[in-house]
Parts: C-alpha cells; sequence; structure tokens
C-alpha cells in the first residue's frame, strides 16, 4: 500500500524539506519531522563539552593550579623589577668612590633609600635590581645551554645505542660521580669570573641530568611504530632524532629546563655566597646574602632579608611553575 501523499517533493532525490512517511502497519503511516516539531528533547546525560584544542587544555589545566598562577605572575614581577626597575628607580651601583661621597655606609632604611645601604655605600633596592639581572641571566642562559646540550646528548646516545650508548653514558656517569660545588669551584678557580664564564660552568656541570632523562625517552621512542615507518620510508638518522625522537620528548625537556633555572640561581648563589661570584662592582644575589651575613652580626638585618626573600620566592615560583607544566603536559601527551 502506497503512502498517502504529503504534496511535497523528496527529501532525498530533491534535495527539498519534507516530512517522510514510514510505513508502521497495514494501512498505517508515521510521519517523521523535526525533531522541534514532535517536542522531543535531548537525551539526558550532562551538558555538552568542547573541550577544545590541545593547548587550550593545556592552558586549562596550567590555571587549575593556583599556586603556579600566582607563581608565574612572581617571575614576571621580578623580571619586571630587575629589567624595568633601574629605569624607574636609577641608582648608582658601578662607582663605588661617588656613591661614598654621596651616600653613608650601613644606613637604614629610609631617608631616600627604601631598603638602605650596605657597607658600600650602595643602596640595596638598587643592588636588588642590578644583582637580579646577573642571576636571571645566568640562571636562565645556563639553563638553556645545559637543556639543548644535554638533549642532544642523551637522543644520541639512546638512538644509536651499543658502543656508542655506552661511551656516551660512562662519561655521563663520570661527571656525575664527581662533587657539583668541588666542580664548579674548581672551573671558576682555574679562570677568571665573568657572568658569560659562569653560565658555561653551571651549563657544564648541569647537562648531566637531561642527558640521563632523554636518553630513557629516546630507548623508549626508537622502537615505536612512527620512527620504525621513517626509517623504512628512508628517513635518515638526522631526520628521525630532529623531527620525530626530540619532539615527543619535549614534556620532559621543558619540564626540566623549568626545574633548571631554579637550581642554576641557587647554585650561583652558593658561588656568589662562598666569594666565586661576578667580580666587583657586579654583584648577584648570592654575593649580596654573603656580604649581608658579615654585616648580619652588627644588625644590619637590612642586607640579609630582602636578597634572601627574592632568592626564595624566585625559586619556588619557578618550581611551582615546573610541577605545574609536567600537569599540562600530561593532557598533551593523553591526547596522542
Amino acid at each position: 500500500m502506497n503512502p498517502p501523499p504529503d504534496g511535497q517533493f523528496d527529501p532525498v532525490f530533491n534535495d527539498v524539506e519534507a516530512e517522510t512517511a514510514l510505513p508502521v502497519g497495514d494501512g498505517e503511516f508515521m510521519r517523521v519531522g523535526p525533531l522541534s516539531e514532535q517536542g522531543t528533547t535531548a537525551p539526558a546525560g550532562g551538558e555538552a563539552y568542547s573541550s577544545g584544542g590541545v593547548l587550550r587544555q593545556m592552558g586549562r589545566v596550567f590555571a587549575e593550579n593556583k599556586l603556579a598562577v600566582v607563581s608565574l605572575g612572581v617571575i614576571v614581577f621580578f623580571l619586571l623589577f630587575c629589567f624595568v626597575g633601574p629605569h624607574v628607580y636609577p641608582t648608582n651601583q658601578t662607582n663605588s668612590q661617588m656613591v661614598l661621597q654621596e651616600s653613608t655606609q650601613n644606613a637604614p632604611p629610609g631617608n631616600g633609600n627604601p631598603l638602605g645601604t650596605d657597607e658600600s655605600g650602595f643602596n640595596i633596592l638598587g643592588r636588588l635590581m642590578y644583582g637580579g639581572q646577573i642571576s636571571l641571566i645566568v640562571g636562565l642562559l645556563s639553563a638553556l645551554v645545559a637543556t639543548v646540550f644535554g638533549t642532544l646528548w642523551g637522543a644520541v646516545s639512546g638512538f644509536f645505542g651499543g658502543w656508542v650508548d655506552s661511551v656516551l653514558m660512562r662519561i655521563v656517569d663520570m661527571l656525575l660521580s664527581i662533587p657539583v660545588l668541588f666542580l664548579l669551584i674548581a672551573l671558576v678557580t682555574i679562570y677568571r669570573s665573568s657572568e658569560w664564564l659562569l653560565v658555561l660552568v653551571i651549563a657544564f656541570v648541569s647537562w648531566l641530568v637531561p642527558a640521563r632523562l632523554i636518553r630513557g625517552e629516546t630507548l623508549s621512542l626508537r622502537s615505536r611504530e612512527f620512527v620504525q615507518a621513517v626509517r623504512v620510508m628512508g628517513g635518515s638518522n638526522n631526520r628521525i632524532i630532529n623531527r620525530h625522537i626530540i619532539p615527543n620528548a619535549v614534556g620532559t625537556i621543558v619540564v626540566f629546563a623549568t626545574f633548571q633555572v631554579a637550581d642554576s640561581i641557587l647554585l650561583l648563589a652558593a658561588l656568589g655566597y662562598l666569594g666565586f661570584g661576578v667580580p666587583a662592582p657586579q654583584t648577584d644575589w648570592g654575593t649580596m646574602l654573603s656580604n649581608g651575613v658579615n654585616a648580619a652580626g652588627n644588625g644590619y638585618w637590612w642586607q640579609i632579608y630582602p636578597v634572601g626573600l627574592c632568592i626564595v620566592l624566585v625559586v619556588i615560583a619557578f618550581n611551582y611553575v615546573g610541577d605545574a607544566l609536567r600537569d599540562s603536559l600530561e593532557v598533551r601527551l593523553q591526547q596522542r
């Protein structure tokens, strides 16, 4: 039995909207129209949610960590404080003779010196900005150099394996067996201390850890199907390492780089505290802390607490940001 005519063209063959008659039983037909016309509601199952892209998900996970968001604000504040602050609050931090003529040694906070002066007459607030520049530059650059070199070393070692892996990892083990602080002091003592030497020296003792981490990641990644497919298609070893191994280990690389900035700042502070920091009249937070400890016995508390607080806040901030990045990158890894 033919369905009753509805006076409209067939919606499939004539591309015109129409109700469709579906057979139900003998001589009976059911008209199917839009859901809105039939009063049908969407099935219950919770609110529809669009997760967005991977970067958006990573940003959402990072934003959920309130301490990491605050820590990121602390890092931005110190970057502005150290690099923009001297232009807003200019002070003399290089000419000690002129400073002694214009200011008082070990002056307490006040009288034009919000945080007082040190034993050389330098303004402590301006000194924090000036020393923070060197501490942050050395920390960031040494972390960058250590991460790049350690990543390449570990990727090559893990990818080729065999005797190449054995030789490269024995070099790493040998250097790891030397106490870091002893090696730093030896290198700084042999060569004349400078800002760039400190970057290279700290990077020299810091690339060993990422080399071992990336080597472990590479040993896992080199047996994956996509690496084997590139090899079958004639891809070179250089292309496999640079385009496939290292990009897939980016989570480990980024997290280590973030933590390494904090470690580099602490290493520089330790060297400065022991008297192996940048030469005068340059300074860093570790050197300021060392000078402040010597003056703390005389009651000059303003020479130790501000710089100590700066070191603690920056190091903790980078550690919290590193933790949040690790959690955020887990979202990216889950999307593979």
